[in-house]
């Protein structure tokens, strides 16, 4: 969707480029995050899709059309944009704002404040409330969703961002993080984004474009960026912690051990005991009728004590859901003081189980292939 060929762009007086000779491409309804120290060329390669700063040489290409062909406030109108500082209207209402694009393209009048009340339910913000208040009336976060909104507002199929949710606190920060990713999984919009923090692209990102000194050193899905940085300045520059932020992106069923032997209340903790030795568990799980998890019965207990696992059973202190990521598994172990997990769906049946060692073995796959 979005193609640089060979970019460069020279500022005049400047003794080096601050973009140089970059190639890449963001495919159709994929986040690409632009990541590198300040004056590294990230900021400047995206304000050249939407032409506020021209190429001094290459081509861009946007859905296969050369940007040049288009009057360059023409195809700023049919991109978002997000920038750092919301750059809200403040004289105008919430409504007004979200409509500025629609307006400006000349929608309809009701259409484009029918789409304004839709997007303001999308990041939960009730329409009846905010629709008409004026933006100094709204917190920070707040803010900053409207923002995002009146870049979508037009439905445009290309959304830049610089830094967009820079200015916000952390803990708005993140929610907005995952509302906005709830909407791409809806709109999947193709996203440039600048920003700053390795941590925002590893979880918002398809792919990561890495720049240094106007340079592309390495484009790659995130999770190939953090197992196999390119050179020392990727490596450093993603940070020493690589390994953990793995965790993020890798699912529960990425280290899972799958659909693993498990007992039934009417079971003997012979043949428990039994069925543990002959797999190598220390533990066993005790599941229900339908499959879902009721409780586990360990090794000692099933070798030491005679009768059911029903009667001999104990609770899980917690389980797991096999779509949540390895960092929520890992945070959950820590905070329950185990080294394992049973794995269920969104029904509580059993899928399997997730140990500590076996979350170990998998992030060590990635260095011993590389």
């Amino acid at each position: 969707m979005i193609r640089l060929e060979n970019v460069t762009k020279v500022f005049p007086g400047a003794a080096m480029p601050s973009v140089d000779h970059v190639s890449m491409e963001v495919p159709e309804g994929e986040i690409c995050v632009l990541l590198g120290p300040s004056g590294c060329g990230k900021t400047t390669t995206m304000k050249m899709v939407n032409r506020l700063i021209e190429p001094s040489s290459g081509k861009i290409f946007i859905d296969g059309k050369d940007t040049t062909d288009h009057d360059a406030v023409q195809l700023r109108r049919t991109l978002g944009y997000v920038i750092q500082q919301i750059g809200l209207f403040p004289n105008k209402t919430i409504v007004d704002n979200i409509c500025i694009v629609p307006d400006i393209l000349g929608w309809d009048r009701a259409k484009s404040r029918a789409r304004a009340a839709e997007l303001l339910q999308m990041v939960a913000l009730d329409p009846g409330i905010y629709l008409n208040r004026y933006p100094k009336e709204l917190s920070g976060g707040q803010q900053q969703r409207i923002g995002v909104l009146r870049a979508i507002a037009a439905d445009p199929p290309v959304l830049l961002m610089d830094e967009p949710f820079g200015a916000i606190d952390p803990i708005n920060r993140e929610i907005i993080q995952d509302e906005f990713l709830k909407m791409q999984a809806t709109m999947k919009k193709t996203i440039m984004f600048v920003s700053h923090d390795i941590d925002e692209a590893v979880k918002m990102a398809d792919r990561i474009a890495i720049f240094n000194e106007g340079r592309l050193v390495q484009y790659d899905t995130p999770d190939n960026l953090l197992a196999h940085p390119k050179n020392r300045f990727v490596s450093d520059f993603v940070g020493s912690d690589r390994t953990l932020k793995r965790l993020q992106l890798l699912k529960v069923t990425d280290a899972m051990m799958h659909d693993p032997p498990s007992v039934r209340a009417d079971d003997t903790l012979a043949a428990a005991a039994a069925l543990m030795e002959e797999n190598g568990h220390s533990s066993i799980v005790m599941v229900g009728p339908n499959g879902r998890v009721r409780g586990f019965v360990d090794l000692r207990t099933a070798r030491e004590t005679k009768g059911k696992v029903g009667e001999n059973h104990e609770t899980l202190p917690t389980t797991i859901k096999t779509d949540e990521n390895l960092r929520t598994a890992v945070s959950t172990m820590f905070r329950h003081d185990v080294t394992w997990l049973a794995c269920v769906d969104d029904d509580r049946v059993f899928k399997g189980y997730v140990t500590l060692r076996g979350i170990t073995h998998l992030l060590g796959e990635a260095h011993r292939d590389g």
